[in-house]
């Protein structure tokens, strides 16, 4: 028999299992509490009461720190939603396609305090404002061939793009851009563009973080930018 296993058969496990069903055990036989020895710090004693009493502190203080971050992260969801419905009512507030993209990527930059915002449109408009941050492809999805696989498949992408995609979006600034958040535009199965939010910081964006607000986001400017049929 080896030490991790009590001469009955019975194993530490089953027993510390049997005396979570009986928190009242040591109530019964009073007489084991004074021969448990709990865990202590070097050169420290304590009884069971004392070590009982701290694991408890441990206990509460872990709580109050995952409900203060509880708390925290429900106070940024409210405020992104807020900005989204902000970007939301001042879209619909536009009555041309131009003050439309205007309106997206000045909102943008102050929501993610950045400058590194882009938007590439597929179809051309003549009321287009040129501007560094405005990209129109009339040819359509098919003469963006470095992002068909991001187009197709339609979901926000983040992290650090690749090179080709970098100098695509940011042209000059792109050494500058370390990570970044794609988004596919489109209305009703229809490629509308993509939008593109870069960032100096390399964890800003990253493929493990959440989606839903930047899903919020492209779906909000898709809208916005189809309420204004294309023509050249």
């Amino acid at each position: 028999m080896n030490d991790t296993a009590i001469r009955d058969g019975v194993t530490p496990a089953e027993v510390a299992s049997y005396l979570r069903r009986h928190p009242a055990f040591l109530h019964d036989y009073p007489d084991l509490a004074l021969t448990l020895l709990p865990p202590r710090e070097e050169g420290k004693t304590t009884s069971l009461a004392s070590y009982q009493l701290d694991v408890l502190r441990d206990k509460n203080r872990d709580l109050g720190r995952r409900l203060t971050e509880l708390v925290n992260i429900a106070n940024e969801n409210e405020q992104l939603v807020q900005r989204v419905h902000a970007l939301n009512i001042s879209l619909m507030r536009e009555a041309t396609l131009a003050g439309s993209v205007r309106r997206v990527v000045a909102g943008l930059r102050e929501d993610f305090s950045t400058a590194f915002v882009r938007l590439v449109l597929l179809h051309a408009d003549p009321e287009l404002p040129a501007a560094d941050w405005l990209i129109v492809q009339p040819q359509g999805a098919q003469a963006l061939p470095e992002f068909t696989e991001f187009l197709r498949n339609g979901e926000p992408l983040c992290g650090r793009l690749q090179p080709d995609k970098l100098d695509f979006l940011f042209g000059t600034h792109a050494e500058e851009v370390r990570s970044a958040a794609l988004l596919a535009l489109e209305d009703g199965g229809a490629q509308l563009g993509l939008l593109a939010i870069g960032s100096a910081d390399a964890n800003r964006f990253h493929p493990g973080m959440g989606t839903l607000f930047l899903e919020l986001i492209a779906e909000t400017v898709s809208a916005g930018i189809a309420r204004f049929p294309a023509h050249g």
